[in-house]
């Protein structure tokens, strides 16, 4: 019998109040899976809305169970334009399920966005998630083409984030998958770059720099392949010189990644500064909406000068 593990026996769990019947939900297909879970389109009988239901590989430890479950509650409080909504989770069958905002354009991995325009507006996008995110004091930790969603609307959204992190500090780091290593900046690979010190928001922002040059070159930055080998792979972020945009884009465009990908992460730019660099902003126009708008906290340093005198 299918049970809401929020109520389950025992009393491991803190209650939450449910939004949706578990019951109520008719899986419809597979939209997509990875080393963590598979995500489903369901539908919601009563409403006809359609989720996303990602499933959680694994059975889990009391302890983990009850750590994912307090972050879920703070996921449901995020409410962002750019943040793809968490409405609630469930255990079936003792697998932990996520029910998600359900985006029909999928994800973007795997797209060659060279127009300059749209990238700027989709890049503006992520930063005000991102921007939202890390004032909240949440760090992704899992920026990458495949964790950026779209709709028909041409609406861009961060997805996967919470779950992921808290499952990461219960795991064997060897056990994650190339893929999310490919975009891991070179202090999160080798500490000793930046002495033990791990600045998550940083982080961040080295992910995105990555992601948005893969969109415009249509392949992945680095000299190896994204699903190269381990040791190709670290060797490339750590050892060699970021990537860089090639001379045929904007000169905005090129500074815009050089300001994520700076190896010193004390000189990446942060969310906010990025969001009024100039190939952010003089592409902005009319898609620049009031959802989407921040205002300067205090004490944020100054954005540092967005051209080399060169």
């Amino acid at each position: 019998m299918e049970e809401d593990w929020f109520h389950g026996k025992m009393g491991l769990l803190p209650s939450i109040t449910s939004q949706v019947n578990f019951s109520d939900l008719d899986r419809i297909n597979r939209i997509g899976s990875g080393s963590g879970g598979t995500v489903y389109k369901v539908l919601h009988r009563p409403s006809g809305k359609l989720y996303a239901l990602k499933v959680i590989y694994g059975h889990h430890e009391d302890s983990v169970r009850r750590q994912i479950c307090r972050e879920i509650e703070i996921l449901r409080d995020v409410d962002n334009p750019s943040v793809v909504k968490c409405h609630d989770m469930f255990d079936h069958n003792g697998e932990i399920q996520v029910l998600l905002e359900y985006m029909d354009g999928g994800s973007l991995e795997g797209n060659r966005i060279h127009d300059e325009p749209s990238l700027s507006d989709f890049t503006r996008q992520i930063l005000s998630g991102l921007y939202y995110l890390h004032r909240h004091r949440i760090v992704h930790r899992d920026i990458k083409p495949s964790n950026l969603l779209i709709n028909s609307r041409k609406q861009v959204k961060i997805a996967d984030f919470g779950v992921s992190r808290i499952l990461s500090q219960t795991m064997d780091p060897c056990n994650s998958s190339v893929g999310t290593i490919a975009y891991m900046s070179p202090e999160r690979i080798n500490t000793d770059l930046n002495h033990g010190k791990y600045d998550g928001y940083a982080g961040d922002i080295w992910s995105l720099g990555v992601s948005i040059l893969e969109f415009y070159l249509g392949r992945f930055p680095f000299a190896v392949g994204r699903q190269g080998d381990w040791a190709s792979l670290m060797c490339a972020i750590c050892l060699s010189q970021p990537p860089e945009a090639p001379p045929t884009a904007s000169r905005e465009f090129r500074d815009f990644i050089a300001c994520c990908l700076q190896r010193d992460p004390a000189k990446r730019w942060t969310a906010l500064q990025l969001l009024s660099h100039p190939f952010i902003i003089q592409n902005a126009g009319a898609a620049n909406n009031q959802n989407n708008q921040v205002h300067q906290p205090h004490n944020l340093p100054p954005p540092r000068r967005y051209f080399s005198s060169s």
